[in-house]
């Protein structure tokens, strides 16, 4: 295993845990203790994880919400085959936004090179990414948020307003059971608010651990979405929530 994919199964790990031992971390990952505890010492210099007393535990948030270095890591597989298939939905000549978040990065990783699309954001690491591959790109403009990157207030607000979207690629902290998607802070709920009322589609694109979950504020429903776009195969509790509110659903099951 290389060290960064090990890294990052430690991330996850000790999220899972809720913090867990090196002695555990050794056994889990089949190296050497002195191996875990560089792992350790590196990671909590990213500030990916938090050092205990024999071990780990995760970074503290802030009313639920994690930093985006931490979720970048997370999950990592998952959230490029999330975008691998949701990248499909992009047609040439559409105007595309790009929500700001880890999985939705990877889908402007993976979307069409050159310029096949306009695409608009409010992170500027994907306004980046998207720069990178050639095509016409703009950014919302605002206040960045220091935790997720993302551009936030009025100034954000009111290019949302005066803006048509073909296609919105949009993130979620949570989809519980009765179909309301949250997310931990209200100026980013906002934002969610908007993008959906500005655009012909919406693509929500979020792993399977999302669902059931809920957070501080809600910004839409299920019936806001047009696709779903995940890395597992729904249950069938699960899949008649999307059922219910005319969702196409585009999991392990569709493959």
């Amino acid at each position: 295993m290389l060290p960064e994919q090990r890294k990052r199964e430690i991330v996850e790990y000790v999220s899972k845990q809720d913090g867990c031992s090196v002695d555990e971390l050794s056994r889990k990952m089949g190296c050497s203790k002195a191996t875990i505890r560089r792992d350790l010492n590196d990671l909590e210099e990213r500030e990916l994880i938090e050092r205990s007393h024999g071990g780990a535990v995760p970074v503290t948030t802030v009313g639920g919400e994690k930093a985006f270095r931490e979720k970048k890591v997370q999950s990592l597989e998952s959230k490029i085959a999330i975008a691998e298939r949701a990248v499909e939905e992009i047609h040439h000549g559409t105007v595309v936004f790009f929500d700001s978040g880890t999985t939705t990065m990877e889908v402007a990783k993976k979307a069409p090179a050159e310029d096949s699309f306009i695409g608009v954001t409010n992170s500027p690491l994907i306004a980046l990414e998207l720069r990178e591959q050639g095509g016409e790109v703009q950014l919302t403009g605002g206040s960045l948020r220091q935790r997720t990157l993302a551009l936030v207030g009025p100034t954000a607000e009111r290019f949302m307003e005066s803006s048509n979207f073909d296609i919105t690629f949009i993130g979620t902290n949570g989809i519980d059971e009765e179909g309301f998607l949250t997310t931990p802070n209200a100026e980013e709920a906002q934002m969610k608010e908007l993008m959906i009322e500005n655009t012909k589609r919406t693509i929500l694109v979020s792993d399977g651990g999302k669902l059931g979950e809920r957070s501080f504020k809600r910004f839409g429903t299920l019936d806001d979405v047009n696709a779903f776009v995940t890395d597992e195969k729904l249950s069938d509790k699960h899949r008649k929530w999307f059922e219910d509110a005319d969702v196409r659903v585009v999991d392990e099951a569709t493959n």
